[in-house]
């Protein structure tokens, strides 16, 4: 079905497809200068000290995890049976990590209105146990990571983010995804900027990017600097360092062409979030008094990966009309990532409890659903969104 208004396109031109070129000529296509550019450029976006790309956002996940099992710094060690606190809604690769290092998850309820962490309660959610909380920035929209720092103020718990869902997001300036020890990104197709398949962390400290060189590839010693906070002194040698293995790592690595993409779109990245913030304000002027849909409240500066449409409780409409009424007007919708996720079946192999109640994350699984956000205008699509929900 061609849909009006639909859920994703494409933020590339002749300048992606001349450096997709350029690496097809050189002959070179597994990771290489083009990756190492993209990941120093993209550090220097966020802010940050480090940043190293993978082939996933949900490979970025997966490594930020693991890196915590191996490093060296008590601070920041993880083992198995730690607690750690999630949101109720996110994508399913949030959590996947932490159930496959055998950590316990504790699942905390989101706010209506941001559609992130309800920060009371998180703050009730915190015991003695916990190790680590997992902030996921929803839908563009950052969390209020100056109520989570006094929350965890004074207490051993480490903060991180997933952020795969709000590339250029900013919190009092600062960019979301570099509030925690690391915070993960995606460059997925329908996400801010698109590398085909892609994703990164960032962190500000040396070991642990250090340890995702290692487990990013193999587990091997062949990225690491000569000296360096893994394995110690490397062998001047190159043969020798061939094949030497120090962490139980994966093959996570990006392409080539996904590197020489990326320089591309991080161009291109600031006006391609103006846009979509231009788009979110006239949706807000246009919904934002609506008497049956809430839209998402904004934290700090949302980079609006989508629009959020969610049914009020004092609403008669149900969601199977809502979608009837899209779908009939050419407007392609989707859940809400994954609504409330201790729903799915897969929860029963995860080691997790529930503080609390779920309340909102039952609402949002049965009464929302979101819209896609583009780096255009989209007058005239959210003219006929108005129309149609009028």
């Amino acid at each position: 079905m061609s849909f009006k208004y639909p859920l994703a396109t494409t933020t590339w031109d002749e300048k992606e497809i001349a450096a997709m070129h350029r690496v097809i000529d050189s002959g070179m296509f597994t990771m290489g200068n083009h990756v190492k550019t993209f990941e120093e450029q993209f550090a220097s976006f966020t802010g940050s000290e480090y940043a190293i790309m993978v082939n996933s956002g949900s490979s970025a996940n997966l490594i930020m995890i693991a890196a915590l099992f191996y490093s060296q710094n008590p601070a920041y060690q993880l083992k198995r049976g730690d607690e750690v606190i999630v949101p109720a809604v996110s994508w399913s690769t949030t959590y996947y990590p932490l159930y496959q290092y055998g950590l316990k998850l504790k699942f905390v309820d989101i706010d209506l209105g941001t559609l992130n962490f309800d920060l009371e309660q998180l703050e009730s959610a915190i015991t003695e146990n916990t190790r680590a909380i997992l902030a996921v920035n929803l839908l563009g929209n950052p969390n209020d990571f100056k109520r989570i720092q006094q929350i965890t103020k004074d207490k051993n718990i480490l903060l991180l983010e997933d952020n795969c869902e709000s590339m250029g997001a900013t919190f009092e300036g600062k960019q979301a995804g570099t509030f925690g020890l690391m915070g993960t990104y995606s460059t997925f197709f329908s996400h801010h900027i698109s590398t085909m398949e892609g994703g990164l962390v960032v962190t500000n400290d040396e070991e642990l990017y250090q340890i995702m060189l290692s487990l990013r590839a193999h587990g091997w010693t062949r990225n690491l600097p000569k000296n360096n906070l893994v394995c110690g002194e490397k062998s001047d040698e190159p043969f020798e360092e061939s094949f030497r293995f120090v962490l139980p790592g994966y093959n996570l690595r990006p392409l080539e062409l996904s590197g020489a993409i990326g320089l591309q779109q991080l161009e291109k990245l600031p006006s391609l979030i103006s846009e979509r913030r231009k788009n979110a304000e006239l949706l807000k002027s246009k919904l934002s008094e609506h008497p049956d849909i809430l839209i998402q409240k904004e934290i700090g500066e949302s980079s609006w990966f989508g629009f959020s449409l969610v049914i009020k409780s004092t609403s008669k409409l149900t969601r199977q009309e809502l979608i009837s009424k899209l779908v009939h007007a050419g407007i392609e919708c989707r859940p809400i990532v994954t609504g409330n996720f201790t729903k799915n079946e897969v929860i029963k192999y995860f080691d997790s409890t529930v503080s609390g109640s779920l309340k909102n994350a039952e609402h949002i699984d049965k009464n929302g659903l979101f819209i896609g956000n583009h780096h255009y205008s989209l007058l005239e699509e959210i003219h006929l969104l108005y129309e149609t929900l009028s």
